[in-house]
């Protein structure tokens, strides 16, 4: 089933609610503070004492169970609670709402034989609203993307990513795919069994299974940064993903959940729907000891993820700790992750991932180092012949890295509307005998950015 219809209703209904919210807002100015864990951003108090709440915004309760708001991320997933809650807030009648907004400019240089440059726009919005509905609570979640038409099929230059592909035929390799227009557009409902406890169900089209750490874009330790990781497809990269149902228990530190959904990901149109499938199956358990950590294991059968290898499935394993506390004067946040897929038929293959974000005033600096087994990157030069078998093996698998770091400073702010600019180099790392596929160097890449944010 694909509609373009669909997703012209959607743009609306989104640019509805965030005008609406936005509105809601107008009449409460906030200033320019930072952005301090586990805190909403600033005047919710106010709105709050409009709206005869007895608790602000910091305190509104998760869409999954009785604990604050911060600790959610993307789809079902938690993240520390002491991480930023960035967004506009407001309620309507027994509705609360909240939405936010980000959109990178940048322009990319990624220097080597099999780099390129560009100028392109990362961007999203998205929008959830809750309310008590018969003995639970009802939510509505969603995300857009205009990365289609601001990044093109064709994605834009990453030296070493692989994944997906630009037109049906041949896979992305050096080039991050774009995502689809309509990232998530999912319900949940949970109830209460007790003071800590609850049960709940969360459905998709698209949505994100219990798989994995919360999405890259959603993770307090990849602020500011709009660079996807290489070890996206070993980790997260279900997060969009066309049909989906969550079953869970939720308590006060432990979240234990099963997801059936499609495996498959994402094809090359990017604004259409496509067609559900429950053929795939996930399990995940979460674990926030205190407001500053949150760790997670998981494990998941997905069938036939790779359009251009339908008769592959993938076992994926995936397991992280996430971490955020006040550092100084600022809030630091980090991640360590490590992902696996066994490929069946095909062999196992790992990836590890480090990454944290510090943020003081109106700056942030963040960094990522990564570690990985590929057997996707240079396969195109191996059946050209152009690497011989000594060089990267029989699977054509290479084990390559990456280490990047930048910052972003908010340069003006009006209301919640906040632009910002920045810069980050990054490192790549490919064996000796594979580098003369790059150039005969360690390929060096950079970018710099412009963002809008609507927190």
């Amino acid at each position: 089933m694909r509609t373009r219809s669909l997703s012209r209703r959607v743009a609306v209904a989104f640019a509805s609610i965030i005008t609406t919210t936005g509105a809601a807002r107008a009449q409460d100015p906030a200033p320019a503070m930072p952005d301090m864990p586990g805190m909403s951003m600033p005047g919710d108090e106010h709105a709050a004492h409009e709206h005869s709440m007895e608790h602000d915004h910091s305190a509104m309760g998760g869409l999954l169970g009785r604990y604050p708001a911060s600790r959610e991320a993307s789809g079902t997933a938690w993240q520390p609670e002491a991480a930023p809650h960035l967004g506009l807030h407001a309620t309507h009648g027994p509705w609360e709402v909240m939405a936010h907004a980000r959109v990178y400019g940048l322009f990319t240089d990624q220097r080597s034989d099999r780099g390129d440059d560009a100028l392109v726009s990362i961007n999203m919005a998205m929008a959830s609203a809750q309310r008590p509905l018969g003995a639970g609570r009802l939510g509505l979640k969603g995300m857009v993307s205009l990365e289609p038409a601001t990044v093109g099929t064709q994605g834009y230059p990453l030296l070493l990513q692989t994944g997906e592909t630009a037109n049906g035929r041949t896979p992305l390799v050096d080039r991050q795919h774009p995502h689809d227009f309509l990232m998530e557009l999912a319900a949940t409902y949970a109830v209460e069994l007790s003071a800590t406890d609850s049960v709940f169900v969360y459905a998709g089209l698209p949505g994100e299974p219990a798989l994995g750490p919360a999405a890259y874009m959603h993770r307090a330790s990849a602020l500011d940064d709009p660079e996807t990781p290489l070890a996206h497809h070993w980790l997260d990269s279900t997060h969009v993903t066309f049909g989906v149902v969550t079953a869970g228990w939720a308590g006060a530190t432990w979240k234990a959940e099963v997801s059936a959904f499609r495996g498959r990901e994402p094809d090359q149109h990017r604004w259409d729907v496509e067609e559900p499938r429950l053929d795939s199956g996930s399990l995940r358990l979460t674990w926030n000891p205190t407001v500053h950590w949150s760790a997670q294991v998981s494990w998941g059968r997905l069938h036939s993820p790779e359009q251009l290898e339908p008769g592959v499935d993938v076992d994926r394993t995936t397991a992280s700790a996430s971490y955020a506390a006040p550092l100084g004067d600022g809030l630091l946040a980090t991640t360590l992750a490590w992902g696996r897929n066994d490929r069946d038929p095909g062999r196992a293959s790992d990836a590890w991932l480090l990454e944290g974000a510090w943020r003081r005033s109106d700056t942030t600096f963040f960094a990522r180092a990564e570690r990985l087994r590929n057997d996707e990157l240079l396969a195109d030069l191996a059946a050209a012949g152009a690497l011989s078998p000594a060089a990267i093996g029989a699977d054509h698998a290479v084990t390559v890295g990456e280490v990047s770091a930048g910052f972003l400073r908010d340069l003006w702010q009006h209301g919640h509307v906040v632009l910002g600019a920045g810069a980050s180099a990054r490192v790549s790392f490919v064996p000796r005998e594979a580098l003369a596929a790059y150039g005969e160097r360690t390929p060096l890449s950079g970018l710099v950015m412009l963002r809008a944010a609507v927190r």
